[in-house]
This record gives C-alpha cells, structure tokens and sequence, in this order.
C-alpha cells in the first residue's frame, strides 16, 4: 500500500490479524528484511512493516530525515489504519525512529523492542563520520554501500553469508544517494534518548549482539542497567536477521 506523505510516496504493508505490531528497518535496508518476521507473527499480530523514506519503495522527502519527522509518518499511517496503538520492534535506525516515536506519541506505543539500536546520540567523531559519509555517496555510491555494508558484519559472518551479504548489498545500491545521505544527516542529528528508554513503563526489551561492531555489547548492558530494560545478548553482530535469524525470533516474541 502507498500512504501520501506530502505528496511522497511511503510503502508499507499490513499483514495478519491481531495485536499491532510495527517492523522499522535500519539505515540502507527495507522492509524486505522482515519478511520471516512477518510469517512468523501473522498469525497473532497485525504486523505493518514500512518502508522508511528514501528506501525501499518509499520516495525522498528532504535532504535531513529526521527521526521526528519519520516517527510522525509512522504516526500518520497508524491512523489511517485505525490502529490506536501498537508495539514496535526497531532494528538499528529504526530502533531511533521508535524511541522518537515512544517520546512524541506515547500513548500509541504498547511495547518496544530495540534491535540492535542505542538511546544515546552520536558522538562528535560519529557525526562527522556521517557527514562525510553524506558527501561520499554523492561522489561515488556504489563504492560506499559496498563498503558500508561489508563493514557491518565480522570477517567470519563474511565467510559464511556471502550470498546474503551480497543480496544485501544489492538492495542498498537501488537506493538514491540523496535517501542514503539524508538518513545519515537524521541520524547525526538525533537527541539521547537514554530518559525515554528509562521512563518507558510498558514493555521493553533490548537485543544486542555479542559480535555487534557498531553498537558493542558492553554499553547495550549499560544502557539495560541505566534504563531498567531486560536484555538479550544473541550470538551474532549488527546484523542478527541474517546472521542468527531463529534466535532473533525467538527473543522477538517477548512482544507478545
């Protein structure tokens, strides 16, 4: 389905019946990624699944993104479903996109899973990295996505998902740069979210990876103990949809 944001395409879908669910995917994914997510929980929840601006069959809105300002298509698409309120299972990005949402529209989230996805803002050093990853990908794309990508996973998760690294790989150079580029600056741009985490008295979980190379194990167990959030450690990296999928699923049904 296509919800018309500002006269922007947003794809998403709506599958199964049941409680609400939510699937927000991370920075050069779609919602491709979720679909054993979605055969997994159809059957119990209405699972909607979106593809963020700038990726997937989703248009470009402007050249920021911000996580407001998807938290608030997120919003707008909830309700025309008619969907008072649903939980949400975040991956990376999209772990971003929900904390903002559970800030600025509490009373439609019942449940939050953070996959993968840290409360607090990007580091000086982390900013600039995103900054010249923005001018990089006007310059030279494909070089970047493969790099970008390659990077998210260990050289041992290298080794034994080729196919799958390289179909992720593929996906993400169908996108636009200025989609790339903008999800980065929104990224940058971000506020710590540790508070909301920790006022959040619905349910709650964070799934780390113990091979995380973007969002180390050690401060996914700080922020578990700063916020009061049960976590899950998972024997893999960033990328725990490919890299231990049945795991992920299984700590996933804490949603319910």
């Amino acid at each position: 389905m296509i919800y018309n944001y500002n006269n922007t395409p947003i794809y998403y879908t709506s599958i199964g019946t049941g409680k609400p669910l939510v699937l927000l995917h991370g920075l050069m994914e779609s919602s491709t990624m979720w679909q054993d997510t979605v055969a997994q929980f159809k059957d119990t929840h209405l699972v909607i699944t979106i593809d963020l601006p700038g990726f997937g069959q989703s248009g470009n809105i402007s050249d920021i993104h911000t996580m407001e300002l998807m938290a608030s298509i997120v919003a707008e698409i909830l309700m025309t479903e008619n969907i008072a309120s649903a939980s949400f299972i975040g991956h990376s990005m999209g772990g971003y996109v929900s904390l903002a949402f559970a800030e600025n529209f509490p009373d439609m989230i019942d449940g939050l899973v953070l996959l993968h996805a840290t409360t607090t803002a990007d580091s000086q050093e982390r900013k600039e990295n995103r900054n010249r990853a923005a001018d990089i990908l006007y310059k030279n794309k494909d070089a970047y996505v493969s790099m970008a990508i390659s990077n998210l996973f260990t050289e041992k998760a290298r080794k034994e998902f080729p196919a799958e690294i390289q179909k992720a790989k593929e996906e993400a150079l169908s996108f636009s740069a200025q989609g790339i580029a903008a999800a980065h600056l929104g990224m940058r741009d971000r506020k710590d979210r540790t508070s909301v985490l920790a006022h959040f008295s619905k349910k709650k979980l964070i799934i780390a990876g113990v091979d995380d190379l973007l969002f180390p194990v050690n401060e996914a167990q700080h922020i578990s103990e700063t916020t009061n959030t049960p976590i899950k450690i998972i024997a893999a990296g960033h990328m725990s949809w490919i890299e231990n999928k049945m795991q992920m699923l299984k700590y996933m049904h804490f949603i319910d």
